[in-house]
C-alpha cells in the first residue's frame, strides 16, 4: 500500500470451531499489500471463473484510483475486496471469501470497512454487479443498503449469465 492514504486496518473478534468449542480468534482487515497477492491470487480462483491474476492485483496496487483490503486471521487471507474510485464514484470488485469460512460475517466487515474507506476519499455512491443466481451476496448487498438498478444482460462468462446492478447511495 504505496498510496497516502492513512487507513487504519481494524480488528473485528470472529467465533470459530475448535475441537469442543469455539474461540474467539482476531480478525485484521487492513488495506492490501504485496504480501497479500498470493492468498488474494488463490481466493480469486477459489471464487471466480474467469479470475484476476496476481499481476492484475500487483498492478492495482499501484493505482490512485484502486483500492483493494483484505481479511486476515493469524497471517492467512481470509478475504478480499476492493473498489476502483471514479470521482465520487466507486465500483467494488473482487468480493472473495475463503469459502470454509462464509457465513461467518467477514464479507459484511470487509464491505462495511471498504466502504468507510471511499467515504473518507471522497466516494458518495457505490455500485456493484453480482451473478443473478448469487442469492447470498444478493441478500448481504441489500442487507448492507445496495438496491437492485438494473440487469447487466449476459455479463459473465463460464457459465454465461446476467449480473444484477446494484448501487448505495
Amino acid at each position: 500500500w504505496s498510496k497516502a492514504h492513512s487507513s487504519t486496518p481494524s480488528t473485528t473478534a470472529c467465533l470459530r470451531q475448535s475441537g469442543n468449542g469455539w474461540r474467539r480468534k482476531a480478525m485484521l482487515i487492513r488495506p492490501m499489500e504485496a504480501r497479500d497477492l498470493d492468498g488474494a491470487t488463490q481466493l480469486e480462483r477459489d471464487n471466480f471463473s474467469m479470475p484476476w491474476s496476481r499481476s492484475d492485483f500487483a498492478d492495482a496496487l499501484t493505482k490512485e484510483y484502486y483500492h483493494f483490503y483484505i481479511a486476515e486471521e493469524d497471517g492467512v487471507v481470509l478475504a478480499n475486496a476492493g473498489f476502483i474510485q471514479s470521482f465520487d464514484e466507486a465500483d467494488i470488485t473482487n468480493v472473495a471469501v475463503c469459502a470454509s469460512r462464509r457465513r461467518e460475517g467477514i464479507a459484511e466487515h470487509l464491505l462495511q470497512k471498504l466502504m468507510e474507506e471511499g467515504k473518507r476519499c471522497g466516494v458518495l455512491h457505490f455500485s456493484l454487479e453480482v451473478r443473478e443466481s448469487n442469492e447470498a451476496a444478493i441478500g448481504l448487498y441489500k442487507k448492507l443498503g445496495f438496491i437492485q438498478e438494473g440487469i447487466r444482460k449476459d455479463f459473465y462468462d463460464k457459465p454465461r449469465e446476467n449480473a444484477v446492478i446494484m448501487w448505495k447511495h
